[in-house]
């Protein structure tokens, strides 16, 4: 009934309520019959007090010889009520709540925020914590989820049994109906006047517990350099502060939930005094049976229990709205990079790379690239060399389109890279960076990231291409996972620098781009395996575009052409001999190299 990986319907509302439906768009049949379930499982309970007083009545009516056969009837019924229909109906509410709501509405919720969440442009990602941003997902996906079946299994079945029980009492005793109405209004006004209180006091405890998530799984993930600095107690400080802050948010909701319980208990006492006595006027006054007073006095005594209990399922509904609205402010910003409406899918490119007067500067003044214009020719290979921020990795982003430019346009076969979709673009793009991404998983897929439709001979291929088949074949995991099935540790923790970058090229090598980008792609390797690896990338680098950025300059010498770039400009290209003989600030470079390394004091200056 419920598909729980359906995709969401637009991007996700920012006012609550939408939000909500945005959310469970595809649940709601199931919802409501799993609110009908509950509501008839409340609707037992009136039904047990009424069955109650009738069986009271009856026996008193009838002399110790004669209770069975002048009741047979409705003992009868009372049995077959609580051993077969009252059980059989709340079996099916529980299963309403527990194989259909609980199982399938979070997946569908954290599926879509997922999704909308890898959607971001890598600006959403940069500006926060990666444990938050995940955290966040949980949470609000665990908080829509809570509020739904805590709707269902409280509002519902409470409200049938309210209903249910103001109808009884009014057969009983219109006073007592009144009383008991009126009482429910003084309920509902407890209500109101605490649980905007519960819900911002709970938004603001989800805020902490967030950041406390983020900070803790900041510091794991660099524990590395936390060692290496002597920073424990530093680390320990930041974080004993994000959790002081949480428990001071934990404190102010835990107050807050306290005078809320103390009022509603104060208040359900107040109902079994004023129902039950009013029975036993009304039975004093012979306008009631004796049954009537056992079954006001159940209905009574059953309201004044589910009234904490729905007083405390009301906080828990209220405190993961407050949760829902926090992870709202974090997960629903607007797309900052949206395909265009029409947008084509860009089918296999020749590589034509067009910069055409291209502005960037990352919405600063000053940075970035300043009116670019660049042509590279389809199968040419060409280096980019600068000192650090030269603009050579603005570029390349620019170029794979994380970030859009602000004057000018990129373009490739013609086609500007934001007429085209971005997932078809970036498939038409190899690349290999200086800070290899690893996943946590085994070697064989982080390597078939290229190109998960790989065969097993295709991917070991590109791994002996790239000189790591041999040192794959010799890892072992944890878990005693050997060779290309060994995990390979978060963000590739268990490998050296230089094995991260061999496997990071075989996922390249196995992606085939008709464009290959390589930002410092070698930097990690030392010159032995830079030198096995080095016919590798010539062979890999045939008929394809290369931009190879490189402060080696060594390594790009043979390229086609090499593009100099400072302050975000182009300053010279050429040839490596033409660029040396025009003693310019390549030849300055290369001049002041040691060991094939750009120089730091020209970096510098």
């Amino acid at each position: 009934m419920i598909d729980s990986f359906r995709p969401a319907d637009g991007p996700p509302p920012q006012r609550l309520g939408a939000f909500f439906r945005w959310c469970l768009t595809g649940a709601w049949p199931a919802l409501w019959l799993a609110g009908l379930l509950s509501a008839a499982a409340g609707s037992m309970e009136v039904v047990s007090a009424w069955l109650l007083g009738k069986v009271i009545d009856g026996v008193l009516a009838s002399g110790p010889g004669e209770v069975f056969s002048e009741n047979g009837g409705i003992i009868l019924a009372f049995a077959v009520f609580y051993l077969l229909i009252r059980p059989g109906i709340f079996g099916l509410s529980s299963a309403a709540s527990n194989l259909l709501i609980n199982p399938n509405v979070m997946p569908l919720v954290l599926s879509r925020l997922h999704r909308w969440t890898m959607g971001q442009a890598v600006t959403f990602f940069d500006n926060d914590f990666a444990g938050r941003i995940a955290q966040k997902q949980m949470q609000t996906a665990r908080a829509v989820t809570d509020t739904a079946s805590e709707t269902i299994n409280t509002g519902m079945f409470a409200l049938a049994s309210v209903i249910g029980s103001v109808a009884l009492l009014v057969g009983v005793d219109v006073w007592s109906a009144l009383g008991l109405t009126l009482w429910l209004l003084v309920y509902m006004w407890v209500i109101r006047a605490f649980l905007p209180k519960v819900r911002a006091r709970s938004s603001a405890r989800a805020a902490a517990r967030a950041t406390v998530t983020g900070q803790v799984v900041d510091t794991i993930t660099n524990i590395k350099t936390v060692k290496l600095f002597a920073h424990a107690d530093h680390e320990d400080r930041a974080a004993l502060g994000a959790m002081g802050e949480f428990r001071e948010k934990a404190h102010d909701f835990g107050v807050t939930s306290t005078w809320y319980r103390l009022a509603q208990m104060a208040l359900s006492g107040v109902l079994p005094v004023m129902l039950v006595g009013g029975a036993v006027l009304m039975w004093q006054a012979g306008a009631a049976t004796a049954g009537d007073i056992a079954a006001s006095g159940a209905i009574a005594m059953r309201i004044a229990q589910m009234s904490g209990w729905v007083s405390m399922s009301l906080m828990q509904i209220w405190g993961s709205v407050g949760e829902v609205e926090d992870g709202m402010k974090t997960l629903t910003p607007a797309h900052e990079l949206n395909d265009a409406p029409d947008a084509e899918v860009l089918g296999r490119v020749k590589g034509d790379i067009g910069f055409d007067h291209v502005t960037f500067a990352y919405g600063r003044q000053a940075g970035g690239l300043d009116d670019i214009t660049l042509h590279i020719r389809p199968g040419e290979r060409i280096g980019i060399v600068g000192a650090s921020g030269a603009g050579k990795s603005t570029l390349v982003a620019l170029l794979l389109r994380l970030y859009d430019t602000e004057k000018g346009a990129v373009t490739i076969d013609g086609h500007d890279v934001r007429s085209v979709t971005q997932e078809s673009l970036r498939r038409q793009i190899g690349m290999v960076t200086q800070e290899t991404a690893m996943f946590n998983r085994s070697a064989r897929e982080n390597i078939l990231y290229g190109r998960p439709d790989a065969t097993e001979e295709e991917m070991i291929a590109a791994a002996k291409a790239a000189e790591a088949h041999d040192f794959i074949l010799g890892l072992v995991d944890f878990k005693g996972n050997r060779g290309y099935e060994a995990t390979l540790g978060e963000r590739g923790v268990k490998l050296s620098g230089g094995q991260r970058q061999r496997i990071a090229l075989a996922r390249a090598f196995l992606k085939n781009a008709p464009i290959l980008v390589l930002d410092e792609a070698t930097s990690a390797l030392d010159s032995e395996v830079e030198a096995q690896i080095q016919d590798a990338l010539l062979r890999v680098m045939e008929g394809k575009t290369v931009l190879a950025i490189a402060h080696r300059l060594s390594t790009i010498a043979e390229m086609d052409r090499i593009v100099v770039m400072d302050c975000g400009r182009i300053v010279e290209q050429g040839s490596h001999a033409e660029l040396l003989a025009g003693r310019g600030l390549y030849a300055r470079y290369w001049e002041r190299q040691s060991g094939g390394f750009l120089g730091t004091e020209e970096a510098a200056e």
